[in-house]
């Protein structure tokens, strides 16, 4: 299952920072998930302050 960044999302970096295969990268001033490298593996959506990432 992939996950995805909402509107949610405030710019911190703290799923970037969480990410272990570097699949989340900031882009025009918001972060987003490259769904080609993400493992699914949730570490960004357990780490976010804001609960801005779900799953798809």
């Amino acid at each position: 299952m992939a996950y995805k960044i909402t509107d949610a999302c405030v710019a911190c970096g703290t799923c970037a920072g969480a990410c272990p295969m570097d699949a989340i990268a900031e882009v025009d001033g918001k972060y987003e998930i490259n769904e080609g490298v993400c493992v699914s593996c949730g570490s960004c959506a357990g780490e976010c302050p804001m609960d801005a990432i779900v799953e798809e």
